[in-house]
């Protein structure tokens, strides 16, 4: 469910029309639905309202100040991976009881910062990284709070690249060093050990696998006689990008909710994808339709794979419509991009009306894993991020000019 829709062949945000927006605002550009995202949010807390969940959006997704803003107004926490999510997180005002912290890689001086900025939880990817939140914690004359992440070895049917929760994997701690770590708990003097934390990997679009995933948790705390304050299952809810027959926020919570009854712990849900997946589009021209020597038609468009690296990265699936709707044969095309990279593509074989030069795309589902996996390759400034919010369209990132690209660099002297 998102508010992007068709009225009369023409695609409107909300109550705007992406041929308004057009007008104003040049290609390419990301779009953001603020009453999708809002309801997406709501959807999840209330499937789950009976555990009263602490929600953690996950800034991975989409770590825009104004995406971030509206879902922190709203109740969320975030769920961060690095510093720099971090100064962002603090920067909108986002309570620090409601951030947690994952990442296999935390500096030394990340810890520092997140600790002085007292966030309700590190999630511990390793013995190695708990011993230094130990130290660190120590040394500021703190105690950290931190939960273990478990590493159930619970294969979840997604991409492999963003499977997480299988023992090949560079993540979390296997479940027998885990109960290893609780059971010595005072060799970390300055560490609070509150909590589990189990992520088993994203666009994950059946239940099954994180009923398995909270089942050997669960088991875990049972064997091992193990009281935590804090059960952290992650995110991972898959949306609709093509086919999919995904899993809705209240069957998700129907699967799971059974298995929590009568535990002490709060519960930290981490959707990102599933908030703001289909929250988003990226609105891009035709520059020209070429035909091959082939007979095969190429729609190549001004956005790229430095704008949108998922069908790239992952063969992902994006929906991709024409903004008008016009009556005209269909036609195949290759929808690519202006990088030198044969893998420049949005979508490969894509039946569609016959398309011009000039038109627009919106690329649907672009919401998460869109702007925030963007890059300047090629040397191209990246794309202004929009939101509309009512009837207005708000520039909540402006595009890249040239000479951001160089903002940084310098040139010896001696060159």
């Amino acid at each position: 469910m998102h508010h992007f829709k068709f009225r009369d062949g023409t695609l409107y945000c909300e109550d705007v029309s992406l041929p308004d927006i057009v007008k104003e605002f040049p290609t390419p550009f990301y779009l953001y639905s603020h009453r999708t995202l809002l309801d997406h949010f709501y959807r999840i807390r209330d499937a789950f309202q009976e555990i009263d969940p602490l929600i953690c959006f996950s800034m991975k997704a989409n770590s825009n100040l104004s995406v971030c803003k509206t879902l922190v107004n709203a109740g969320s926490g975030l769920d961060i991976v690095s510093g720099g999510e971090l100064y962002k997180a603090l920067k909108i005002g986002c309570p620090p009881s409601k951030i947690v912290y994952a990442s296999v890689g935390k500096t030394e001086e990340e810890i520092k910062s997140a600790m002085r900025s007292e966030i309700l939880l590190f999630n511990v990817e390793s013995v190695p990284e708990l011993i230094m939140i130990d130290s660190v914690a120590k040394r500021l004359r703190k105690k950290a709070k931190v939960a273990v992440r478990v590493n159930p070895d619970v294969k979840a049917d997604t991409h492999d690249y963003i499977t997480t929760g299988t023992k090949e994997k560079k993540f979390g701690i296997d479940l027998k060093q885990a109960e290893d770590i609780f059971d010595n708990a005072n060799k970390y003097s300055n560490v609070e050990l509150k909590g589990l934390h189990v992520h088993i990997g994203s666009q994950i679009t059946e239940a099954q696998a994180f009923v398995g995933a909270t089942k050997k948790v669960l088991d875990l705390l049972d064997k091992g006689n193990i009281e935590i304050e804090w059960l952290d299952l992650g995110g991972g809810f898959g949306i609709v990008y093509n086919e999919e027959k995904a899993t809705t926020a209240q069957e998700f919570a129907d699967s799971i909710i059974p298995l929590l009854k009568g535990r002490s712990f709060k519960v930290i849900l981490e959707p990102g994808r599933f908030i703001a997946g289909n929250s988003g589009m990226l609105v891009t021209k035709v520059l020209y339709v070429k035909t091959g020597t082939t007979g095969k038609k190429f729609a190549i468009v001004d956005a790229g794979m430095n704008d949108l690296i998922r069908p790239s990265l992952y063969s992902a699936y994006h929906d991709i419509k024409p903004i008008v709707a016009r009556r005209t044969e269909t036609e195949k095309y290759d929808v690519v991009g202006p990088i030198c990279e044969s893998g420049d593509y949005l979508a490969l074989g894509r039946e569609m009306q016959e398309l011009i030069a000039g038109e627009y795309l919106a690329v649907f589902g672009a919401g998460a894993y869109g702007f925030s996996m963007a890059s300047n390759y090629n040397s191209r400034p990246r794309p202004a991020e929009l939101m509309v919010i009512g009837e207005e369209i708000k520039v909540v990132r402006e595009a890249e000019k040239y000479r951001d690209l160089i903002r940084g660099e310098k040139i010896p002297k001696e060159i």
